[in-house]
């Protein structure tokens, strides 16, 4: 198996998590893929941010494997439960931050703004996440597409291959998400 998608999936298909070796070999097999995932969310993220790109990927990949049962039916799903472990850890980091302000105000954090218009105000992790959560009691595999899009800064393209879908279908489904998710970040407006 030389082309690495294969060999990923290869891993997913004989994953035992309470293997270490095997839990291993799928790290090493996407390492790099998560670090370059991590580091261009955390590029969205506002300056001084505590949470290195390290960091994450580690905290996402043991926040997977502590995930029982771990029921990895193809790469896409794996990089969708990726993609929503990342968020967590996010989300995680956000509300700890906001904690330790003890009333203060809320910590703005500055993610990438494609879901919103260029001169829109910074989305709040803590906010994206709750309407995430409502999107995905409304319809699963648009708040799937968000989180491949958004979190794990996957492409159109990318994220229509991981879903299995046309590109047309997500071009379709990424507008309604973003749709959505700007009226709930607004208020319902």
């Amino acid at each position: 198996m030389s082309d690495p998608r294969e060999r990923i999936t290869g891993i997913l298909r004989n994953l035992d998590p309470a293997n270490p070796a095997q839990a291993g070999e799928l790290f090493a097999a996407v390492y790099d893929e998560l670090r370059e995932l991590a580091d261009r969310q955390l590029r969205h993220e506002r300056p001084g941010h505590t949470l290195q790109t390290t960091a994450l990927v580690h905290e996402a990949y043991l926040k997977l494997l502590d995930s029982q049962p771990l029921d990895l039916q193809s790469r896409a799903h794996f990089f969708g439960i990726v993609a929503r472990a990342m968020r967590q850890v996010l989300v995680d980091h956000a509300r700890r931050r906001q904690a330790l302000k003890r009333g203060g105000e809320l910590q703005r954090v500055t993610l990438d703004t494609s879901i919103a218009d260029s001169d829109a105000p910074a989305t709040d992790v803590l906010d994206l996440h709750t309407a995430l959560e409502k999107l995905s009691v409304h319809d699963d595999s648009l708040a799937q597409l968000v989180e491949l899009r958004f979190f794990a800064g996957r492409t159109l393209d990318e994220a229509a291959d991981l879903l299995g879908v046309s590109r047309r279908k997500a071009a379709k489904d990424w507008s309604v998400a973003r749709l959505w998710l700007r009226r709930e970040l607004e208020g319902g407006a």
